[in-house]
């Protein structure tokens, strides 16, 4: 279950820490240094832990910036649970993350270190620099193939439905935003284990992801993640 909550708290997290830079991107953080600190909460509106993002490295070729995104979730007691890094690639009209950022570069690792061949494929996760009300995003997935002899695992992880709602305002520890909201489907397998949510995500130009909430099939709140500090 460890692998399955972990996918999930990237599948539907880690595609909108973003933040307004320069002409190249709107949203997304293209600035060495920048950082964003968030508070997840529970069901039962408990501390689970925090998530920190970091942009690493930036780079440019042509009309095109790259930058790398690090991400550390700690538990509710300060422990370590995991970390991760994934790519952003800037072209003018938007953002695309790479889609191996729904698979937590650790537990490639882990599996490699494991003697697991692996075969990661998908769509990139697309956010342009332009949102309006009842816009449509594009969908995105990620599919993993291991194989270690006689044992295979596949794991995948799907983004769907991605539409821009509405533009609501915001009120966190961190300050007060206007924010557009975006919602989707988000589902995930681990071999037979599936997991299927309804988030909302609320971003605000010059910020990013300001809060997201994820509910299940029953309509009930599953999680929800807020900005408590963020620099640049």
């Amino acid at each position: 279950m460890r692998i399955k909550t972990i996918l999930s708290a990237l599948a539907f997290c880690s595609c909108y820490f973003l933040i307004a830079q320069n002409n190249c991107s709107t949203f997304y953080p293209m600035e060495e240094g920048t950082s964003y600190q968030y508070t997840i909460y529970n069901k039962k509106d408990k501390i689970e832990g925090t998530t920190d993002y970091t942009v690493s490295k930036v780079s440019t070729s042509g009309d095109e910036t790259y930058a790398t995104m690090q991400l550390r979730f700690e538990d509710n007691k300060g422990k370590n649970v995991f970390e991760s890094d994934y790519n952003i690639t800037c072209t003018g009209d938007g953002v695309r993350i790479d889609y191996e950022s729904l698979f937590p570069s650790q537990l490639q690792q882990q599996y490699k270190d494991m003697g697991m061949e692996m075969d990661i494929t998908g769509t990139d996760v697309q956010i342009p620099n332009n949102l309006a009300v009842g816009q449509t995003l594009e969908d995105s997935n990620v599919n993993v193939s291991m194989d270690m002899g006689g044992m295979k695992m596949k794991i995948n992880v799907e983004m769907t439905d991605r539409k821009v709602e509405a533009k609501e305002s915001v009120t966190t520890s961190a300050g007060s935003f206007d924010c557009f909201l975006i919602t989707e489907k988000g589902k995930s397998k681990v071999m037979m284990a599936n997991q299927e949510m309804d988030n909302k995500i609320w971003l605000a130009e010059g910020v990013g992801m300001v809060k997201q909430e994820s509910y299940g099939k029953n309509g009930k709140l599953l999680s929800r993640m807020e900005l408590i500090k963020y620099s640049k």
